[in-house]
C-alpha cells in the first residue's frame, strides 16, 4: 500500500476541558499518513488518480476554526472521519500534538489509526 502524508499542518482551535483553556484558541501540529494505491497516478501524472492532499489540509484546518473540542482525542476522530471520507484512502493514522499542555512536557499527543469500511 502506498502512502501520502501531511506533516505538521498547523491549526487554531479551542480545546480543552478547563476554562482558561477555552477563552482563546491553542495551535495543534497534525501529521495523518494516509493509505491509498498510487500506482495510477504515477504512471498517468493525473491528480483524478490520486487524492488532493491540499483540499484535505484546508478541510483539517477549517475543521480547527470553525469548531471547538474538549478532547485531542474527539479532533483526532474528526480529521480522520475527514481523510477517509475519500474514497481512494483505505487507512488513516492521525496524530495530533499539543504543545505546552503539561507543564513538563513539551507536547502531549495523540494518534489514532482508523480504516475505512
Amino acid at each position: 500500500m502506498d502512502k501520502i502524508i501531511l506533516r505538521n499542518v498547523k491549526v487554531k482551535t479551542i480545546i480543552g476541558t478547563l476554562p482558561e483553556e477555552r477563552t482563546e484558541k491553542q495551535q495543534l501540529k497534525v501529521n495523518v499518513e494516509l493509505s491509498l494505491h498510487l500506482k495510477a497516478a504515477g504512471e498517468s501524472d493525473d491528480l483524478r488518480d490520486s487524492v488532493d492532499y491540499s483540499e484535505i489540509e484546508r478541510r483539517i484546518v477549517e475543521l480547527g476554526h470553525s469548531s471547538s473540542f474538549n478532547l485531542v482525542e474527539r479532533f483526532a476522530e474528526e480529521v480522520a472521519k475527514i481523510c477517509l471520507g475519500y474514497k481512494r484512502i483505505t487507512r488513516a493514522v492521525v496524530s495530533v500534538d499539543k504543545p505546552d499542555a503539561l507543564k513538563n512536557s513539551k507536547s502531549v499527543a495523540v494518534v489514532i489509526e482508523r480504516s475505512g469500511t
